[in-house]
């Protein structure tokens, strides 16, 4: 049972912080802290994930991923209402009846610490309740279900281009000098965010225009997938700000940007220094791989990403945790990304050792002569 309880602790978490939030003052930030440490410290402490598991109900855990759309609704529309300075009456009364609180008093009570751990903490469960399984079921483009759950997942961090440009262009360009999402050694991680949003979307808007002309459509219809995730990602805009305004629908859009670039942070973690010939076929070593519990379990295995790469349409319990075959993370993914956003010199001193060894034990004769231009 306990296998396919495990995927439901991102849920399970997010329902906690909802608990925390009610409870006022500090308890958001004892809360962010308390996240970070229990992931961050069962990665370090709990062994390696290195088993495939055989699971009879796939059913359980594709329904650990759809649970998170309507848990992502609800903490918007908390998080906005306690940010924002606007709050229309009737929206005050609904708030007071189902959460069994006076929630002015309670969204007066929090400091500006507690107003920034709710914008970061709130960011990143949109990353792992939202672009995560968002990623999972839009890899299942057969499947009209999984892609309609995955497609507004992904709208709450403004992404729909994830849905096209990493299906249809990283999973291609991985590594090579014009993937927006492979960084390069040395780069900065800054920099790099920002162009990987703007060169995603383009690169998307890009791959969406040659398919409806393909198929004989108007890119400016509403065939145009890119046009139909900005409209999704427009709703749910214009209902935080029916809720709290302009200030509600800005704080939405904040929480949005900071889950993109946590995302292309993660981004640059997975094929960060790699590189590939531009003939060959992507391997398990054109990503690095992390086996660490906890980040696995929060994450979908997406983890496992060198697998991922290898053959994208295995579900995320189906993926192989490479321990022979692939570069491994020195740290799992939530310490990777503390790491390389807020010590980003350290990130690369830590990640040059691991690059040597990558050159010598991995890399292709071409691969290596790519290093060393």
């Amino acid at each position: 049972m306990f296998k396919y309880l495990k995927h439901y602790f991102p849920s399970f978490s997010a329902i906690l912080f909802l608990i925390a939030i009610s409870m006022g003052e500090y308890y958001p930030t004892i809360y962010l802290i308390g996240f970070s440490l229990f992931i961050i410290l069962g990665d370090y402490i709990l062994p390696k994930d290195k088993h495939i598991q055989q699971f009879s109900y796939p059913s359980i855990l594709n329904f650990s991923m759809y649970i998170n759309l309507p848990i992502l609704f609800l903490m918007l529309i908390l998080n906005i209402s306690i940010l924002s300075n606007y709050l229309p009456e009737w929206h005050v009364d609904i708030l007071n009846l189902y959460y069994s609180v006076d929630f002015i008093s309670l969204k007066n009570s929090f400091n500006i610490i507690d107003k920034i751990t709710l914008i970061i903490q709130t960011a990143l469960f949109i990353g792992t309740l939202g672009v995560v399984p968002g990623h999972e079921l839009t890899h299942r483009i057969k499947n009209k279900f999984d892609m309609f759950i995955g497609n507004w997942l992904l709208a709450f961090s403004w992404d729909c281009t994830f849905a096209i440009e990493h299906v249809y262009g990283h999973h291609k360009n991985a590594c090579l000098p014009d993937d927006p999402a492979s960084a390069k050694r040395g780069e900065n991680i800054y920099l790099f965010i920002l162009n990987a949003i703007y060169s995603e979307h383009i690169d998307g808007w890009k791959i969406e225009i040659n398919r409806l002309k393909n198929n004989g459509f108007n890119p400016l219809s509403f065939h145009n997938r890119m046009f139909i995730g900005y409209c999704r990602s427009l709703l749910i805009t214009i209902f935080t700000f029916i809720i709290g305004g302009w200030i509600g629908a800005l704080y939405f859009m904040l929480c949005a940007l900071l889950a993109k670039s946590f995302l292309e942070a993660i981004n640059y973690v997975e094929h960060y220094g790699l590189v590939r010939d531009k003939g060959e076929r992507i391997q398990m070593r054109h990503s690095w791989n992390s086996n660490h519990l906890m980040s696995s379990v929060f994450l979908c295995n997406v983890t496992r990403h060198s697998d991922h790469h290898r053959r994208a349409s295995l579900k995320f319990w189906e993926l192989h945790p490479c321990p022979e075959n692939a570069p491994m993370t020195p740290y799992g993914y939530l310490t990777m990304l503390y790491i390389v956003l807020l010590t980003p010199f350290i990130y690369q001193r830590i990640m040059e050792k691991k690059l040597i060894d990558w050159e010598l034990n991995y890399a292709s004769a071409k691969e290596k002569k790519i290093m060393n231009t």
